[in-house]
């Protein structure tokens, strides 16, 4: 039985980290928004929704379902005007529910709501060396983050969370009712169709930048918990064995990685662009990036928190053997399908790369193990659940 546009109930989402512009997040509220849309459309359509987008990303999203609405928002995230003035945008949409896809929930918003909660890692990792505010900002900063996440979890009609780790994180730390909270796997975008790929197209891609064989790779941000200055120290003395071996790593050029980059230069790694054996190709779009993913001898993850860990099933999606961390939720999101190191142990990491890297079998297993894995993680299903529980909450 169809439901008449008066019954319809108005949800909205906050878009404003849509597209490559908010990263992993980024793909998050992306792939759960389009789905979301897809699964509930057609003459039975549940829900009407409202799609906030910021001037950055107003133009990366569209849709033709007449139920779908977009409305710009020029508030940035984590600001005093997102908290003072978003709840009157909210207000003014007369919405039923809004979906919050990050913990910057604006506090003075009546409306029911839905928040996601990715990790803690503000709380568990709350290091100086993680912004260039000065030490009295900062620390304000971090204060209010606490505060709002305090009341995200205490007025949430329900919480999203991306692991079971993050879950347990979230009663732990803030004490919250473990009913509120519910675990939705994320999903792993396709990075294996390349049908008509050929040698000629890898070559060309790895000459573009750079890179030459056998490499190590890493994708992904450089903030302090992942790890990166101690992955570049035990590169150094894994070249001692291999060296032959070039370490890659692929992320935006910031602030975070000119510190990995001076720390590849002070251990002579990087003494000059024809001769360096760690590469920074900088962002790389995902037509390119599958190439390194199908041409790296090994992806390697030192991450010493994460609460669901994406690029490592990525990597496998592509058909790349993964050496990971074991902290926080990867043994959980990853399974068998990697070989697990301890981030704070070089030594341990250093002979676990070595290992693998000269072990042929070993890493073409773990490729087979990998395909397996993904299979488990869905945007649709991620989206699907997400769905349920808009409708858990509004019946």
């Amino acid at each position: 039985m169809s439901i008449s546009p008066k019954k319809r109930r108005r949800i909205g989402i906050d878009a404003r980290f849509y597209g490559p512009l908010g990263k992993g997040l980024g793909r998050y509220v992306q792939e759960v928004i389009d789905n979301i849309i897809n699964l509930d459309s057609g003459l039975e359509q549940e829900f009407e929704y409202v799609i906030f987008l910021s001037p950055d990303n107003i133009e990366e999203f569209s849709s033709t379902n007449p139920l779908v609405e977009k409305r710009l928002v020029s508030l940035r995230w984590y600001s005093w005007r997102e908290q003072l003035f978003f709840p009157f945008i909210l207000k003014k949409a007369k919405l039923d529910l809004v979906h919050f896809p990050h913990f910057n929930v604006p506090i003075f918003s009546s409306i029911p709501f839905v928040v996601t909660i990715h990790d803690l890692i503000l709380t568990r990792f709350p290091s100086r060396r993680a912004s260039m505010l000065p030490a009295i900002l900062y620390w304000f900063k971090q204060a209010a983050y606490r505060f709002i996440i305090s009341v995200a979890v205490r007025r949430a009609s329900k919480i999203i969370t991306v692991s079971k780790f993050t879950r347990q994180d979230i009663i732990n730390q803030f004490h919250a009712d473990p009913n509120k909270l519910a675990v939705t796997y994320e999903g792993v975008a396709d990075l294996v169709n390349d049908s008509e790929d050929t040698i000629t197209d890898a070559e060309n891609i790895l000459s573009l930048y750079g890179i030459r064989r056998p490499f190590l790779l890493y994708v992904g941000n450089a903030y302090p918990h992942k790890n990166l200055e101690s992955l570049v120290s035990v590169f150094a003395s894994l070249r001692q064995h291999q060296p032959n071996l070039s370490l890659v790593m692929v992320g935006k050029d910031d602030y975070f990685y000119q510190r990995v980059k001076i720390k590849a230069i002070n251990l002579g790694l990087c003494s000059s662009l024809a001769n360096a054996s760690v590469i920074f190709p900088g962002y790389v779009p995902d037509n390119h990036l599958r190439f390194l993913y199908r041409q790296a001898l090994v992806y390697v993850f030192p991450s010493l928190y994460e609460g669901f860990g994406l690029p490592p099933l990525e990597a496998m999606s592509a058909g790349c053997p993964v050496a990971s961390s074991d902290q926080a939720s990867l043994p959980e999101i990853i399974g068998e399908a990697a070989m697990y190191f301890n981030p704070y142990d070089k030594k341990d990491m250093l002979e676990k790369l070595n290992y693998l890297i000269n072990d042929e079998a070993y890493r073409h297993q773990l490729v087979v193990r990998g395909y397996e894995r993904v299979k488990i993680f869905s945007w649709r299903e991620c989206a699907k659940m997400t769905l349920d529980i808009y409708r858990q909450i509004l019946q």
